[in-house]
């Protein structure tokens, strides 16, 4: 048996194989940012018995989205819907966590209450879009969060911890990558702050691991979990130090005992492939050295690549992205080494069913040349 088809232990989990669906945003969420059944049918054909999903990520508060059609767990009203995806999960015997983000400086203001400015650690211009009723439009410039409003966020990320609790989740990830508001802490090309959240690693670093501990009081540590994306550049990203950087981050979480540490390489840049980057699970291969719980990587894998990264001992589990999407079976299509439906990229992002719940489980005759 290949690694990636073994058992693995997450925290207090008991997983059959090592395939993970990766958190993926598809912006099908419906008024008021609530699940529905097409999303809940959508989490439930990508379960297997035994298997771990990560939702998408979902707003932590109000000012915190980036993308029209991103579900939410900012409000009580958006419980019911998220109870709908995990309801359908448990049925088919699998686990999921649900992923939790703030958009920071990645935001318009047409999706701000009242149409205010984007916060972030400091008023730093970059580039990138966000995706509003007029479509993707440009971020607007935003304004620096003061130290009472950065405590009153820690809260919302608690808060809305124990609306996923209540929506039977199993866990909770938060997303500290891709330019959202915790990486924008992290790195020192979008925190330029000189009080207790700027400067050192420690002060940079401050912001996720309060957040961390809070989401910590309400799950667990073992049933938390953190994603990074070291030397990751999505939203005009940029640190003078990041191999000091997410390494001093890393041996923070390890302190911590997480169910896991969420790797993304940076050999993808969102949801394309950087030729111009190393090819090799970079991420991982530095991370590891400094953390020794478990490590899901993530970032342009395929099976094989996968079963390497596993057998080098540099992640225990993988979570793959646009192939699951395109691939509701994913997991047993790796394992007999099955041909995969090629994804449809403009569907990624909003819509309907359409490149959502309609590619087709395999058969034989239903897999595209």
């Amino acid at each position: 048996m290949s690694k990636l088809h073994s058992p693995v232990k997450v925290g207090p989990y008991e997983f059959s194989h090592r395939v993970v669906l990766a958190p993926l945003t598809r912006m099908r969420a419906g008024e008021g940012a609530r699940p529905g059944p097409l999303m809940a049918e959508y989490y439930a054909q990508r379960t297997s018995e035994g298997g771990f999903l990560i939702s998408e990520c979902s707003i932590a508060a109000p000012n915190g989205n980036g993308y029209l059609g991103a579900p939410g767990l900012y409000d009580d009203g958006q419980i019911a819907g998220w109870k709908l995806v995990t309801d359908a999960v448990h049925a088919k015997g699998g686990r999921i966590f649900a992923q939790i983000y703030h958009a920071g400086r990645q935001s318009n203001s047409q999706l701000q209450p009242g149409g205010a400015q984007p916060v972030s650690p400091s008023a730093v211009l970059h580039g990138g879009a966000a995706y509003t009723e007029s479509g993707w439009v440009p971020n607007t410039p935003s304004r620096p969060l003061t130290i009472p409003e950065i405590a009153d966020l820690v809260e919302s990320f608690r808060t809305a911890a124990i609306r996923a609790k209540e929506a039977g989740f199993d866990g909770a990830e938060l997303h500290a990558a891709n330019g959202y508001l915790f990486d924008q802490f992290l790195q020192d090309g979008s925190n330029k702050r000189t009080d207790i959240y700027g400067g050192s690693f420690e002060n940079r670093a401050r912001f996720l691991i309060d957040v961390t501990k809070a989401v910590s009081s309400v799950w667990g540590s073992e049933r938390v979990a953190v994603r990074l994306g070291p030397s990751g550049t999505w939203g005009d990203m940029s640190d003078s130090n990041p191999e000091g950087l997410f390494t001093y981050v890393a041996q923070e979480l390890a302190k911590l005992n997480l169910a896991y540490l969420h790797l993304i390489e940076p050999r993808v840049f969102g949801n394309v492939d950087d030729e111009s980057k190393d090819q090799n699970p970079v991420a991982a291969q530095l991370i590891r050295k400094h953390y020794k719980g478990v490590i899901v990587a993530a970032g342009g894998f395929k099976g094989h690549t996968a079963e390497a990264v596993l057998q080098a001992g540099d992640a225990d589990l993988v979570a793959f992205g646009r192939d699951f999407i395109a691939n509701p079976d994913l997991p047993e299509r790796l394992r007999r080494n099955l041909p995969l439906n090629p994804y449809d990229r403009p569907t990624f992002f909003g819509g309907s069913e359409i490149g959502y719940t309609d590619y087709p489980f395999y058969s034989s005759d239903s897999v595209a040349a």
